[in-house]
């Protein structure tokens, strides 16, 4: 007797998004409850490889291995050197990379994997050593490990219970926050993560100076102390930078008198055939460093709500100006 083939029903809009709430909730809490679980083995850990001598081999098989996969992209781009050995070739020859002075992760969540299992006595005999990501304390692969580190969740997502879903994040949660911390542990700056990204968005923030792009010479507006309000108003309109510096003898910046000081000021009544600068100016304004890094000055022009800054040298004396537009012109913003 032939069976009737079993029509899929499709399901309805509410119970698709009840169903994706309902997996988002239980990875959350996932990692929500690993982070309440973090102890001393986790700064061992992080120890532990911040002290080799070698590089991370990172390890796993299925969904464990493609976790393991990113873990270690993710060590490589923010300066540990990392990378991954799949255990199944790792037994045919790919275990000759593993060398003493290494740090081997191994990530299973039943911590009985066979294939890493096998390679596991492997890896120690060649001096490296071992760290168990698993979600069972009690397994063979965490009770080998120099330091393990507990990944379990309550359950999976999945409806079966059945496939990898909330282990697979919470192990992926805990090696970014092995990578982080080990970032933040070696003084990794944005200029050394834009050097292992360099066709990246990041990069260009991170590698460009305000030196590169600020105006220079004769391109920097100025006005000197005393210089008549009309004075600086013609000074502002050359430089077409929205504002003039008022320096002093040194080149020392005593103020900025900019367009809106201009608006304030007539407002008020001001007549500029009267005043002088430093009548109408702003003073003690924001600066910057010439070896600033640019993304420095975004975030102090967005803080501050401005759109132009002085840029001093090392003396404090001005050496350029900024204004946003610059920063639009070099693909910082």
């Amino acid at each position: 007797m032939i069976k009737a083939a079993r029509v899929a029903q499709k399901p309805s809009k509410s119970s698709a998004l009840d169903l994706a709430r309902r997996v988002l909730a239980i990875e959350a809490e996932a990692v929500r409850a690993l982070g309440e679980r973090l102890d001393d083995r986790f700064v061992h850990a992080v120890e532990l490889i911040n002290g080799r001598s070698g590089r991370v081999v990172v390890s796993g098989i299925g969904k464990s291995g493609h976790i393991a996969r990113k873990i270690a992209s993710t060590m490589a781009s923010t300066g540990t050197p990392a990378y991954f050995v799949h255990p199944a070739e790792a037994s045919h020859g790919d275990l000759g990379m593993v060398e003493p002075g290494d740090v081997f992760i191994a990530i299973s969540y039943s911590g009985s994997s066979e294939e890493l299992l096998d390679i596991v006595p492997l890896v120690k005999r060649r001096g490296a050593k071992l760290i168990a990501l698993t979600g069972n304390a009690e397994s063979a692969l965490a009770r080998e490990a120099d330091v393990h580190l507990d990944a379990r969740v309550a359950q999976e997502a999945c409806p079966m219970n059945l496939a990898p879903t909330a282990s697979t994040t919470a192990a992926l949660a805990l090696g970014d926050a092995l990578a982080v911390a080990l970032l933040e542990a070696r003084g990794f700056s944005p200029e050394d993560f834009a050097r292992s990204h360099p066709k990246g968005r990041l990069p260009r923030q991170a590698l460009v100076h305000v030196a590169d792009v600020m105006r220079k010479g004769a391109a920097v507006p100025t006005v000197r102390l005393g210089a008549s309000g009309l004075e600086a108003i013609a000074e502002v309109t050359r430089g077409g930078l929205g504002m003039t510096c008022v320096i002093d003898d040194a080149r020392r910046v005593k103020g900025v008198f900019t367009d809106g000081d201009l608006r304030r000021a007539l407002e008020r009544g001001v007549d500029f055939a009267r005043v002088t600068v430093d009548e109408v100016m702003t003073k003690a304004p924001r600066t910057l460093r010439r070896d600033a890094l640019a993304a420095e000055a975004v975030q102090l022009m967005e803080a501050h709500k401005i759109t132009q800054v002085p840029v001093l040298d090392a003396d404090g004396a001005l050496a350029g100006a900024l204004n946003l537009h610059d920063l639009f012109r070099a693909k910082v913003l």
